[in-house]
């Protein structure tokens, strides 16, 4: 089933009505594979362009995701989500989008490679990027602490897998603390150690005092070895921990919106009203990428509120109308295997 035109090279001739996507969406993690199964099963024309960088690649393993309640890993997690979403006929692209412009109502997004996508409506699953500490070793030193659970990104993911272990919080001082005072919940062993040097404010020097979080120096070296990280402190101390949040900020893949005039945070993180759409008509954003708490099921959500949306501002597609559908799905039966293939 060929379900969506392919795309245009960018010395070609501009958007025509046969070759303009329903929908185009951008980033391949949960909240963009779940808005391609939701468009394809309304029998939209669509396509997903992904540059492979979702943080949920980093989930060595999620307790807190619905419908695992034995745990699954992050990679584990988007293969099924692809394979639901190719499934229905939702066809997956790799590339990295570095244009997005706009003409009248149609969207041109085009990638590194000169490919160009046409469209109705962009959704922009394009996530954000964590700024992580330097372990010594480099980045595979680093994966490899992730991958342990010696290095956790989400307190609020896993908390509960560190519960009783020996934590600390690597952020800006006030950070630190706050983030500390979270973990408290799970274990009794919490450090803040600031990120440079800097004192906390009395607000937050209370708070560590009364939820009983130390307040280390500056670190001056991590290290990971054998399932756990060191921290070197500037004062010569060192400190071995089970687990180590680092809470140093992260960038909202936000520029090509950001082009087009939409409205940012100060975060530089997408407003969205309700239904999942920005400033500008027909771009639309979910996931990380938007001000809110981040976390898979938040933006599996975003994702059914966007996809709805957008198939009910589209013009009908009605079954009888089968220049209005993708071709191949004019065959029910075939729809209906699809869903037969998920049981």
């Amino acid at each position: 089933m060929d379900p969506a035109p392919a795309p245009d090279r960018r010395d070609e001739d501009g958007p025509t009505e046969a070759g303009t996507l329903d929908c185009l969406i951008i980033g391949a993690g949960p909240g963009g594979l779940t808005a391609a199964t939701y468009l394809a099963r309304f029998l939209r024309r669509i396509a997903v362009v992904d540059g492979g960088s979702s943080r949920a690649r980093w989930i060595p393993e999620s307790h807190n995701c619905p419908g695992f309640p034995f745990g699954v890993a992050g990679p584990a997690l988007l293969r099924k989500l692809r394979d639901q979403a190719e499934a229905y006929g939702a066809p997956i692209t790799q590339g990295r989008i570095v244009e997005l412009r706009r003409a009248g109502d149609i969207f041109t997004a085009c990638d590194a490679d000169g490919r160009c996508w046409h469209a109705r409506n962009v959704v922009l699953a394009t996530g954000i990027v964590d700024r992580l500490p330097r372990l010594e070793g480099g980045d595979a030193t680093l994966e490899a602490a992730i991958a342990a659970g010696a290095m956790r990104l989400c307190a609020v993911c896993d908390g509960f897998e560190a519960s009783d272990d020996r934590l600390a919080v690597i952020a800006p001082v006030d950070d630190a603390i706050r983030h500390a005072v979270f973990l408290r919940t799970f274990s009794r062993r919490v450090d803040a150690i600031p990120e440079r040097d800097a004192q906390p404010s009395a607000e937050c020097a209370a708070l560590a005092r009364s939820a009983h979080v130390t307040v280390r120096p500056v670190a001056s070296q991590l290290q990971y070895a054998d399932g756990a990280c060191t921290v070197t402190f500037a004062d010569g101390a060192r400190q071995q921990y089970d687990s180590v949040y680092p809470v140093l900020g992260c960038t909202a893949q936000s520029q090509l919106a950001a082009t087009l005039g939409a409205r940012l945070d100060e975060n530089r993180e997408l407003i969205v009203d309700d239904r999942q759409q920005t400033s500008i008509a027909g771009l639309y954003a979910i996931g990380d990428v938007v001000s809110a708490l981040n976390q898979i099921s938040v933006a599996v959500g975003h994702a059914a509120i966007a996809a709805t949306a957008i198939h009910n501002r589209l013009p009908p597609n009605f079954r009888e109308d089968p220049d209005s559908q993708p071709d191949g799905v004019q065959d029910l039966v075939a729809a209906k295997d699809a869903t037969a293939r998920m049981a």
